[in-house]
């Protein structure tokens, strides 16, 4: 290894690369040259003493040296990114930058929604929005605050359960003009449904309910959430949405209701920010008001 420490830039371009899966990918990715890149990674390389990647027909192959490298490299990234958004603007005010992170459904459906208040009241808040159903790392600062469906169960976070969302099954009322209404639980084996390609979610859902399913009973599969809400909604089947997002839908089996926790999480090192701690503050209220149902919906669910 040479004497002097690979810059971060060299840690940048290797963790688009690795990214991206190309040079080309990361020459585009970063707004370089591909040979920038390219010289960037063999100066990485050459500082390091490893080979990072082989080539091959169909691209770049990162070796075991860069596949033991990636941890440290989105480390640096996410500590740098946290820093520019710790420096934009002053702890005491609530004026800078805060990223959230959420699930697809929650970061496309819901988040817009509760965030424009808050924008509304403070203008010179700024926010990133991650949306992923990966956790994203609080602990590394990948995020400010999250909103998650477990329960955190690291030390150092500040947690808080905002809500319990009821979750039920749903079609549209085109689908259900055509096929009917399953009036029983077994009844959904007649009936086409809209689920996961490869995850198990829906299947372990349908089968605390008794009804035991495969991935070939679903005639819509995908990992996407998204996708699967908005395959319901088109009237390709029966799927599961959350209550307050059913507006347009038929509730199919009402009696059908899965708990569905929803967590506001930050890292308590932020607690004195006060942008965060706002973010996070109004994240808990928005979201009890989001999962409560209007009272005509009560009532209409509790004599169904």
């Amino acid at each position: 290894m040479s004497s002097g420490e690979p810059s971060w830039e060299l840690y940048g371009t290797f963790l688009a690369v690795m990214r991206e899966g190309s040079l080309s990918g990361a020459s585009r990715a970063l707004a370089l040259a591909q040979p920038t890149v390219r010289r960037r990674i063999e100066a990485l390389e050459e500082a390091l003493g490893v080979v990072l990647f082989t080539r091959a027909t169909n691209g770049l192959v990162p070796t075991d040296a860069a596949i033991g490298t990636l941890p440290h490299a989105e480390a640096m990234a996410s500590s740098a990114h946290a820093l520019v958004r710790t420096l934009s603007g002053p702890a005491d005010s609530v004026r800078g930058t805060v990223r959230i992170t959420a699930s697809e459904i929650i970061g496309t459906e819901v988040l817009p929604r509760l965030l424009a208040p808050l924008l509304a009241t403070h203008a010179q808040l700024q926010l990133e929005l991650a949306v992923t159903n990966r956790a994203e790392d609080l602990l590394r600062r990948d995020a400010d605050v999250a909103i998650r469906m477990v329960a955190p169960t690291q030390a150092a976070l500040i947690a808080r359960r905002a809500a319990t969302i009821p979750v039920g099954l749903y079609a549209s009322e085109a689908y259900v003009a055509v096929r009917g209404v399953p009036r029983k639980v077994a009844e959904l084996r007649d009936h086409a449904l809209v689920g996961q390609d490869t995850g198990r979610t829906t299947i372990d859902a349908l089968a605390a309910l008794g009804i035991a399913t495969t991935r070939r009973d679903y005639a819509v599969r995908t990992e996407s959430d998204v996708a699967q809400l908005a395959a319901v909604r088109a009237g390709l089947g029966i799927g599961v949405c959350q209550v307050p997002l059913a507006t347009g839908l038929v509730r199919v089996l009402p009696k059908v209701t899965v708990p569905l926790d929803a967590w506001v999480v930050m890292h308590e090192d932020l607690r004195t920010q006060r942008r965060v701690r706002t973010v996070f503050d109004h994240l808990v209220g928005a979201l009890a008001a989001y999962a409560r149902p209007p009272e005509r919906a009560r009532r209409s669910e509790e004599s169904a």
